[in-house]
């Protein structure tokens, strides 16, 4: 693996997040994209009204935003997108693909923007440019010409609104549900799990929540890197002295100390904020223990309330009204002992019960969330055992309560929303049909795991990719690769060059689009479009910069325009009319989902947006018994149906984790600072006892190799050891690199999404 920086070396770091630190990482971005010119009044605009939506992660835009609306993952976002570096066909001209297989993933990205249209050619290795409707025709030509369900349409999360609606009506008018998206790969374990216990598929807290709560618990989230401005709101937490209780294996910066960069005082003064009034380094996998262990301590103190004539510390008259479940989930609770839940959760017994009676003595409690929870095996019951948490004590449905999960790519919410979805069940297919005049397929279709699968047993023959990264993203990395040749028709909607491009099909199209931060003009009317966030809002947006070149096509016109080449007058959808006036898809998602977008065109442009309606935010249960249910996780085993046996003492806990310069696949640069880590991405964590009982020392470089399924090698590195403060048994490593170690099969349950957060591992020297 190529090292970006002559000199990797590790040295902790002891300073806050944000702060100086993030200033001079924002800097540094601009300068090296070549951004200072345009960047800066774009990031004025970053999160505003009548600017444009971030880029990067999905969390909450304010109606009353900051001066500078933005956080140091979000100005690299723009500065990425805003580069003056460019891509065009002089660069195809000189390079193979072939050699640009052995380019990182940081240098492809980094060589500038993408400015024509190009289709690969096979006798020469390159991409040769070509006319937009030379590509639409070649494309419409080839999917005429297969079976539906050969095809997959994916969605990568980033895509607005409108691009979302018509981007799933274009596959199911064309025959297929096959419609999987990045949410499948991090929080589809949410969609089930939520959906199953309060009836909505998404969180319930808003950002007006954060002004009325009295404690909040934190679980697998890295709100340091993955969601900084997320810190602003958890700040002034804190100042109210609200406690924040924290459950993460790696201690993160974000999460412990804080400095507001837009704070001149901050800046200037020794103080930062303490963000964590308790940080308990939960052992991968053992989120389920703790959160028994929790349970089993307020049950104690619930009985001996009783028993003393003092108030309950359970909310029993929400129970009774509002629930269903509690008896069983009670009996699951108390099956387990507490050295059971201490050797599962890796946490002692006070440490549990330190929790427990914080939340016991708080009246509304949000529980937040991240991937640290969904991306395991057992990622939906995860999800279900914080749910069952706050029905304890009824903090769903009241102000500054409720379940908060974190998304991550700005729009994948939204997208799921408007009907990117494999399953037809989950859009309202009666309005489709009676408005649109074609008829939806009623087959489920694929999820991204069976995507792959598809793939590589040969059943999926075209992928057409709407956004992302797609073979850095998934499992089995090297197996995917190596079947992906074998596709029929590969097409990629893309800004940039990445590694899924250079992986061609047989026949191979690359189609440029307009970043969201570029002015986005049809036939010389300037447009706007719309995106929902992690809280259920839905904001109206437009692009302020000048597009990175005169070829590049919207993602609602490459849509309109493949619609048209594939699928001509077969259907009544007015393709090029939305192409030239977005409003007109806005009326057809309200005409759709009239429950959640009536007076969209007026309500999106409304001081903070508007939100969907959220029925368990107000106490209205859309489950199948019209309650919310307590379920009871099945297991307290991570891995129960590949367990290594207790015997192998070599095996350790891998979780795949982002650095500080990176969002999702995208790597901004090669130093993970809240970590320590300069220059390389080559590391892995281990806990120091763990390092030495291995006959290892911290520097040493190591193979990691997947300890399951023996008769597939799945090996990444060599990696150099960084002794961490982790607890032992377990591992940390960089995503995507460690993505081959990553077994499809091996994910959550019901839910499919890879679980990538607790991969068993063996090291070799």
């Amino acid at each position: 693996m190529q090292l970006f920086h002559p000199k990797p070396r590790y040295k902790p770091y002891t300073h806050a997040a944000g702060g100086w630190g993030s200033a001079q990482s924002v800097m540094a971005i601009l300068w090296r994209e070549q951004a200072l010119q345009r960047a800066p009044l774009a990031l004025m605009r970053q999160n505003k009204p009548k600017g444009f939506a971030c880029v990067g992660c999905a969390w909450a835009k304010p109606g009353d935003p900051h001066a500078l609306e933005f956080c140091e993952n979000g100005a690299k976002a723009t500065a990425w997108e805003l580069t003056a570096l460019r891509t065009g066909p002089d660069f195809f001209a000189q390079h193979t693909l072939t050699e640009l297989r052995t380019w990182t993933d940081y240098a492809l990205e980094q060589h500038g923007r993408l400015t024509h249209p190009l289709r690969y050619d096979a006798s020469t290795d390159r991409y040769v440019e070509t006319s937009w409707q030379q590509a639409y025709q070649a494309i419409g030509s080839h999917l005429r010409q297969r079976i539906p369900d050969e095809v997959v349409f994916y969605a990568s999360g980033r895509a607005s609104l409108e691009a979302s609606f018509m981007y799933q009506l274009l596959a199911r008018a064309y025959g297929t549900n096959n419609l999987p998206d990045s949410s499948n790969m991090c929080h589809e374990s949410t969609s089930v799990g939520l959906q199953e216990s309060i009836g909505v598929p998404v969180g319930t807290v808003t950002l007006a929540d954060f002004e009325h709560t009295d404690c909040v618990f934190f679980f697998g989230q890295n709100v340091g890197s993955n969601s900084p401005r997320m810190l602003h709101p958890l700040q002034e937490v804190r100042k109210r002295k609200v406690p924040i209780i924290t459950f993460n294996p790696l201690r993160e910066r974000g999460l412990e100390r804080f400095v507001n960069p837009q704070s001149p005082r901050e800046m200037l003064g020794p103080e930062s904020t303490v963000i964590s009034t308790q940080y308990h380094q939960v052992a991968i996998g053992g989120d389920t223990a703790a959160v028994i262990g929790i349970t089993r301590h307020l049950l104690e103190m619930d009985r001996l309330a009783t028993a003393q004539g003092l108030p309950a510390i359970l909310d029993h008259a929400f129970i009774g009204e509002h629930t269903q479940g509690f008896a069983a989930f009670v009996a699951e609770v108390e099956r387990h002992d507490w050295a059971d839940l201490e050797r599962k959760s890796g946490l002692n017994r006070s440490a549990m019960e330190a929790a427990a009676t914080v939340y016991a003595r708080s009246q509304r409690v949000m529980v937040v969330y991240g991937m640290g929870m969904t991306q395991h095996r057992h990622g939906v019951e995860n999800v279900q055992m914080l749910v069952n948490l706050l029905l304890l004590r009824g903090n769903i449905g009241r102000p500054g309560a409720g379940i908060c999960p974190v998304r991550g790519h700005s729009n994948v919410q939204g997208q799921r929303t408007v009907g990117i979805t494999e399953d037809p069940a989950k859009v309202p297919v009666d309005k489709i049909e009676q408005l649109f005049g074609f008829t939806v397929p009623p087959r489920k279709g694929t999820s991204t795991v069976d995507a792959c699968a598809g793939v590589l047993d040969g059943s999926i023959k075209a992928f057409i990719g709407l956004g992302g990264n797609f073979l850095r993203a998934v499992p089995d990395t090297p197996r995917m690769e190596a079947a992906w040749t074998q596709l029929d028709l590969h097409v990629q909607v893309a800004t940039k060059l990445n590694r899924t491009h250079l992986v061609p099909g047989k026949h191979t199209w690359l189609l440029p689009c307009l970043g969201r931060i570029e002015l986005d003009s049809q036939d010389g009317v300037v447009q706007t479009y719309s995106t929902e966030d992690s809280t259920g809002c839905v904001h109206g947006w437009k692009g302020t910069s000048a597009p990175a070149g005169e070829h590049l096509r919207s993602e609602v016109a490459i849509i309109a325009g493949l619609a048209e080449a594939t699928l001509g007058g077969r259907t009544r959808i007015p393709w090029d009319a939305w192409r030239r006036d977005y409003a007109r898809v806005r009326q057809a998602i309200s005409e759709v989902y009239p429950e959640i977008f009536h007076d969209m065109e007026t309500r999106m442009w409304a001081p903070g947006g508007f939100h969907r309606p959220l029925p368990a935010a107000q106490r209205q249960w859309k489950t199948e018994s019209g309650k919310a249910q307590f379920i009871r996780p099945r297991s307290l085993e991570e891995d129960s149906d590949v367990a290594v046996g207790a015997q192998r003492r070599d095996v350790l806990q891998l979780m795949t984790i982002r650095s500080n310069d990176q969002f999702n696949t995208t790597v901004y640069g090669y130093d993970d600072r809240f970590r320590g880590v300069k220059g390389t991405r080559s590391v892995v964590f281990l806990n120091p006892n763990d390092v030495t009982r291995l006959g290892l020392v911290a520097g040493d470089w190591v193979r990691l190799r997947t300890a399951v399924e023996p008769e597939v090698r799945r090996e990444v590195g060599p990696f150099q050891i960084i002794a961490y403060d982790i607890p032992s048994g377990c591992a940390a490593a960089y995503y995507p690199e460690c993505n081959a170690l990553v077994p499809l099969w091996h994910h959550a349950e019901r839910s499919k999404v890879p679980a990538a957060k607790s991969v068993p591992i063996t090291l070799h020297r």
